[in-house]
């Protein structure tokens, strides 16, 4: 009896696992200003959670980005406002949010903010910022060239140096380590760049 149970409970099981997993719809790009979070929530139990801790007039929708279930939530005006919610959101339900924008029509820059793409072969030096993007410009003064914003293991990261110079790489990692910054060198074709220039 008790093995059927368990048998009946897989097969269950198997069938709530391939509900969730039906396809969702690609995440549209933020508009001209917005500041946007895109929270990586790959299970049903992740969206429910999440759902649960936000407020009902925050809009939140379920889509795909790149090969991410996320959860994105717009309509933020200010970075300081998307950054409050995006360290809310860690705190409460432990979830990672990425915050992203694109240039306004006023700015002069050739920025595409949500253009990701894998980076070429190489080495790429990663910054944890913990969820405080103006560390960026803390990240610029060591690296002493622009930063850019990158995710690697389904995490955001700001991006201080993308080289094929393994020695480059090695230095620019121990001056920001000395700095007291956590700093990773990895594989940077494991690495997707969401913004070639972290502006703020």
């Amino acid at each position: 009896m008790s093995t059927t149970s368990f048998a009946y409970a897989g097969l269950m099981g198997g069938i709530n696992t391939v509900t969730a997993q039906q396809a969702n719809p690609v995440c549209q790009p933020p508009n001209a200003g917005e500041y946007l979070l895109l929270v990586i929530s790959p299970t049903a139990d992740n969206q429910k959670q999440l759902r649960d801790a936000l407020p009902t007039e925050i809009k939140s929708t379920t889509c795909q980005y790149l090969t991410d279930t996320v959860t994105r939530i717009g309509g933020f005006n200010k970075i300081d406002d998307a950054n409050r919610w995006a360290r809310y959101i860690n705190n409460i339900v432990g979830l990672s949010a990425i915050i992203t924008t694109r240039p306004g029509e006023t700015q002069q820059s050739q920025t595409v903010a949500y253009n990701p793409q894998a980076l070429k072969a190489g080495y790429a030096v990663l910054v944890d910022y913990f969820n405080r993007p103006e560390l960026a410009n803390s990240v610029q003064t060591v690296v002493g060239g622009n930063v850019g914003f990158a995710t690697y293991g389904q995490r955001p990261y700001l991006l201080a140096v993308h080289t094929t110079n393994q020695q480059e790489a090695y230095n620019t990692l121990q001056k920001l380590n000395d700095r007291g910054f956590v700093a990773y060198l990895v594989d940077s074709r494991k690495v997707v760049l969401l913004r070639s220039v972290v502006r703020l």
